[in-house]
């Protein structure tokens, strides 16, 4: 089966390799002149204008789009219409809100356009271990993708799905990374507790090799966590910045829109906002009101 990806970056190109490595035809679009020359070399298509991903793409088209979230992904499908035709399917794999994503589809929809989410986990490691897929969209339009879906999931029939109509996709993805918000806070919380006790000399790369294995709290973050510990264990040379992708935010204002408590994820998000700040202002004024009301000692910077 033929895809058009437009998006090269490290996932991007993992999966056009992985698809190629099942059979399928990829055409691959990417500003870097770098990526497009790998895309080549590996044995798939590598184009430098959206025209000649078009071209090289037989009707009805699947173009998979991998920009960041936002106004690239509506500038990118603006730009791809005119040189498409009816029936073509344009795939968001990106992290783009839910809602931007049912707009999108009651727009392209009444244009004779197939439009398809699909929440994408994997990051660099889907190559080999295959990519989780949460997609939303018409029931029919991912029948009509199920060889690429296939050949992009961890099995035929393990890792991806659809969960329901157009935005779904996203909206659970949302949430999947919410979810992963709290279980790295958490995993970062147990080993910053366990390396405040230097009376016990605990070894952090030992225990987490032993929690991998027969372990409740075992999981594949817990592999990689361990991986860093070993190549770094003191992580020395790292800022504590921890960037977000907006959708951990997301995740909290549905909760907050639903109703639902959600302490855990929320939290989470504030501690990445919390670690992007120097000498941050709430925490000196946390000191000198215990300074005012009780006589505690501040330190001066």
């Amino acid at each position: 089966m033929e895809l058009g990806l437009i998006g090269l970056g490290k996932m991007g190109g993992n999966m056009a390799e992985r698809l190629r490595r099942a059979g399928h035809k990829v055409v691959g679009f990417d500003f870097s002149a770098e990526a497009v020359q790998r895309l080549n070399d590996a044995g798939s298509v590598g184009v430098t204008t959206l025209e000649d991903l078009v071209k090289n793409l037989q009707a009805p088209r699947a173009i998979w789009i991998m920009v960041p979230a936002g106004d690239p992904v509506d500038e990118t499908i603006a730009k791809l219409k005119p040189m498409c035709s009816q029936g073509d399917i344009f795939i968001d794999g990106g992290n783009s809100n839910y809602k931007d994503t049912q707009r999108r589809h009651d727009e392209l929809k009444p244009q004779g356009f197939e439009f398809l989410d699909c929440g994408t986990s994997g990051g660099i490691w889907g190559i080999t271990e295959g990519y989780s897929m949460m997609i939303g969209g018409d029931d029919d339009v991912v029948e009509r993708l199920r060889p690429i879906f296939e050949a992009l999931a961890p099995a035929p029939d393990k890792g991806w799905g659809r969960v329901g109509p157009s935005g779904s996709g996203h909206f659970v993805k949302m949430i999947h990374n919410g979810i992963e918000y709290g279980m790295m806070q958490s995993y970062a919380e147990g080993f910053s507790i366990m390396k405040a006790k230097k009376v016990l000399g605990l070894d952090l790369t030992q225990i987490s090799e032993i929690w991998r294995y027969g372990s409740v709290v075992r999981s594949w973050l817990l592999d990689l966590t361990a991986d860093a510990l070993k190549k770094n264990p003191e992580l020395d040379g790292l800022e504590a910045y921890v960037p977000d992708s907006g959708e951990g935010r997301w995740t909290v204002y549905e909760a907050i829109d639903l109703n639902v408590s959600a302490p855990v994820i929320t939290e989470s998000l504030i501690r990445r906002l919390r670690s992007r700040e120097e000498n941050n202002f709430t925490d000196r004024m946390l000191a000198v009101m215990r300074n005012e009301f009780g006589g505690h000692a501040v330190k001066k910077a």
